[in-house]
């Protein structure tokens, strides 16, 4: 499997301190679901879906290798690769990272974790400009970054409420 991402620090988003020298943006939800059922929504695109993303994916479920290209507006077209993936009974999750074509350079990890009976999801990432224009308006992409990684949070939250 050959990876197209456009950083050097594949994985990174997987364990362990974020890389220095980019922005880093972390969020946490307690979700109430068990595991299994937030898998299924994260695992399968669900979550890009409820957010307003298209997904264009190359697998109907995340894992390693895997291309998307997510979709917004019409307009804002942003290539990913998933650059590592899991799936145990205590984590579940999946990173992926900036392809050629990519506003910003760097890589987002959404990973759910059972805790005391409860799920907890998790949204990471660490990214730096990766175009012009994204340098040129980069506190609007800062803006844009930080409500997106709010939104998977908010998001995940509302898909995995009970009734």
């Amino acid at each position: 499997m050959e990876l197209k991402v456009t950083y050097p620090e594949i994985g990174a988003t997987r364990t362990g301190p974020l890389p220095p020298g980019y922005r880093h943006l972390t969020r946490t939800a307690d979700l109430d679901a068990p595991l299994a059922e937030a898998a299924e929504i994260l695992m399968t695109w669900g979550l890009h879906e409820r957010c307003g993303l298209r997904p264009e994916t190359t697998a109907e479920r995340a894992a390693e290798g895997v291309e998307v290209t997510l979709r917004f507006a019409g307009i804002l077209r942003i290539p990913c690769q998933v650059v590592w993936a899991e799936a145990t009974p205590e984590r579940a999750g999946f990173g992926y990272g900036s392809m050629p074509g990519h506003p910003e350079r760097g890589e987002a990890a959404f990973l759910l974790e059972a805790a005391n009976g409860r799920t907890r999801f998790t949204v990471r990432s660490f990214s730096e400009p990766g175009t012009f224009a994204a340098r040129v308006g980069a506190p609007v992409a800062r803006f844009l970054q930080a409500r997106a990684t709010g939104r998977f949070a908010d998001a995940m939250r509302d898909a995995c409420a009970r009734a």
